[in-house]
């Protein structure tokens, strides 16, 4: 009996040692990978109370009080906490680069006109780039010049619209295209890239922009700008409105990589 209990111990110890070594080479193997790349702390933002509304580091541009941010904004008529399109376009004071921006329109009520002439806006980025404002509810019109188009590029993937007089949200990420500022020519280093979430739809998905915006010509980049420009709302000739406009700048977190030179 004693060696067969001897025999049992000693084939018990033996598991209890592989055990062990298995245990060993699974907590080496699941050892916690670190890049060594410093970070600096992100800084705390308090998100809006609803999604519509700005979190705290937004730049305001319209509040439902005044378009005292954008010139021009004074021939706009402001009432009842929103703008409506009156006589020209209004372009920001203050330039802006890499951005999110939140901004809500209604097209009118009534409705007047067909195709283009219906409820016809538009968000300018960069004072070139437009992402099409339109009455596309039960509208036909080309498909790259309908609501929620990068204008003359590209189509939005679904159509979001709300009923005419309702009101609607774009959220827009941009990044702004960049130039080679030393050469004679227009040399693009990196191209504009637009995200659009229409009604909280994603229409455009990190679109890449082929260039300026234009009716009459092909798309592109005829000449170069610095990354910060201004915002353009507009004037279609439709008394379009406005309300909620606000914009965060982007600005990605910088670390620190370590130094993997070779001590002399």
């Amino acid at each position: 009996m004693k060696s067969v209990r001897t025999g049992t111990l000693l084939l018990a110890g033996s598991f209890v040692g592989v055990f062990a070594v298995l245990g060993l080479m699974t907590a080496w193997a699941q050892r916690e990978y670190k890049s060594g790349i410093i970070w600096p702390e992100p800084a705390i933002v308090t998100p809006g109370a609803t999604p519509s509304d700005p979190p705290s580091d937004a730049i305001i541009l319209f509040n439902g009080k005044d378009l005292s941010q954008w010139h021009n904004g004074d021939k706009w008529e402001v009432k009842d906490g929103y703008a409506i399109v009156r006589g020209s376009d209004i372009v920001t004071k203050e330039s802006f680069g890499d951005y999110q921006l939140h901004i809500e329109f209604a097209t009118p009520e009534v409705v007047r006109g067909s195709g283009q002439g219906r409820g016809n806006s538009g968000v300018f980025l960069a004072n070139r780039y437009e992402v099409q404002i339109l009455d596309s509810y039960d509208n036909k019109t080309y498909f790259d010049g309908q609501c929620a188009a990068i204008y003359k590029q590209s189509p939005p993937m679904v159509n979001a619209c709300r009923k005419p007089g309702e009101w609607q949200t774009y959220d827009i990420i941009f990044t702004a295209p960049r130039f080679d500022e030393q050469s004679p020519d227009v040399k693009v280093l990196t191209p504009g890239y637009v995200t659009v979430i229409h009604n909280g739809v994603v229409v455009h998905h990190h679109f890449e922009l082929q260039g300026g915006t234009y009716y009459d010509r092909p798309a592109k980049y005829y000449e170069k700008h610095p990354v910060k420009q201004p915002i353009r709302l507009q004037n279609h000739g439709n008394p379009v409105k406005f309300r909620n406009i606000w914009l965060r700048e982007i600005r990605p977190l910088e670390g620190k990589k370590p130094d993997t030179r070779k001590p002399e």
